[in-house]
């Protein structure tokens, strides 16, 4: 049970989290003392206590819970000695409060989404009450971070907010492709990264609430109305979405639309026991690794933006730890040397090249260290999670 008091840092919370997931062997060591020091920097640096959000950004705060979570799951001593939990509680109370500040940047995301949108939009001095705003694939972060709240914190309070998340979200069906949710409220753009996270929602919450075979029914129609939609290429790549037409617009095979798609494919293999959802996740993980991965073994960006100017941004800074993130959990269900041995190489990629003195991961996992921003230290920490689970 978690015990919740106020204060912030080594006050956050009093007691540390009791969270309910037993800890993992020791045979990880050196990348669980590496996590341990990056989430030490990620909450001594970048997090505000008032916003409970991390660099102020909105969606990508939605992954570093997940992130930590995670790092619970497989570590749960140093995760109560680290306070994960009251971090957990921290924002779950905070981000949800319409009066903090939050940063929702849409020029970042027009780098993401190049040509297809054109309006600036404001930073939005507030947060987003219930977790829900104007953007499908936001709202599938946080109904994913906080299901992995309530995996390893047992609180049902996360839980019941995802289902609420993903209720909202079912307001984006409705397209003219024949299935899937817009990408956001304007119901203008049908693209990959929101269908791949409603996919996934609904089959996690499927296995969380498997009573209501409704999540699972949803799961299945989804995937197969994606795996027909045309959004996944000859090549096994997930490209960024459709056109107008519903026909693949050829836009970039984002690393993390190769990545939420491998977690959402489990979910639904567990979700039914149908084990050919895993061959197909496995498949797309081969062909993103093929095509992603450099000579050396290291993940980078499909436009390969870590070294140019912008640095991806501040949303394709977290891109590549999504990636890494899902393809753990899919090596959790069909274990692959070669998945194992790329999470590794990433993992030492990252500590030795892209890191500097003060331990701030960047977004250039082959080197030289880019200055890091929350989203880029969180993605880089996805790995050090990821190469703990397949090390023990």
């Amino acid at each position: 049970m978690l015990h919740r008091h106020g204060g912030w840092r080594g006050a956050l919370v009093a007691a540390v989290c009791a969270l309910a997931t037993p800890a993992a062997a020791a045979s990880a060591q050196t990348y669980v003392n590496d996590a341990v020091t990056a989430i030490q920097t990620l909450n001594n640096d970048f997090y505000d206590v008032s916003t409970g959000l991390w660099g102020n950004a909105w969606w990508n705060s939605a992954n570093a819970l997940t992130t930590l979570a995670d790092f619970a799951s497989v570590r749960l001593t140093e995760a109560n000695q680290l306070n994960v939990g009251g971090y957990m509680r921290n924002t779950y109370i905070q981000a949800q409060n319409p009066n903090a500040q939050a940063r929702r940047s849409i020029v970042e995301r027009r780098m993401a989404k190049r040509e297809l949108l054109q309006k600036r939009e404001p930073l939005q001095k507030r947060g987003f009450a219930n977790f829900i705003n104007q953007y499908y694939d936001d709202e599938g972060w946080w109904a994913l971070a906080l299901i992995r709240s309530h995996d390893v914190a047992g609180d049902r309070d996360y839980l019941d907010s995802a289902v609420n998340i993903f209720n909202d979200m079912q307001t984006g069906r409705g397209t003219p492709c024949g299935g899937g949710i817009y990408w956001s409220k304007d119901r203008q753009y049908v693209n990959a990264i929101a269908n791949e996270l409603y996919l996934t929602v609904a089959a996690s919450l499927a296995n969380r609430i498997p009573q209501n075979r409704t999540y699972a029914n949803i799961a299945t129609a989804q995937w197969q109305w994606f795996d027909r939609s045309g959004m996944i290429n000859a090549q096994g790549l997930i490209n960024d979405g459709l056109t107008a037409n519903c026909q693949n617009n050829g836009l970039q095979t984002w690393s993390y639309n190769q990545g939420v798609i491998l977690g959402g494919l489990v979910e639904l293999s567990r979700a039914t026991g149908d084990a050919s959802y895993i061959q197909r996740a496995v498949n797309i993980a081969q062909a993103a690794i093929k095509a992603l991965a450099n000579t050396n073994g290291v993940l980078v960006e499909t436009d390969q933006c870590e070294l140019k100017p912008g640095n991806c941004g501040g949303d394709g800074a977290q891109f590549k730890g999504v990636f890494v993130r899902n393809l753990r959990y899919l090596n959790t269900v069909a274990p692959n040397q070669a998945f194992e041995n790329f999470i590794t190489k990433n993992a030492d990629s990252i500590w030795a090249n892209d890191r500097n003195n003060q331990n701030m991961l960047g977004v250039a996992w082959t080197g030289p260290y880019v200055t890091a921003t929350a989203g880029s230290h969180s993605s880089a920490l996805d790995v050090l999670v990821a190469a703990i689970a397949v090390s023990n």
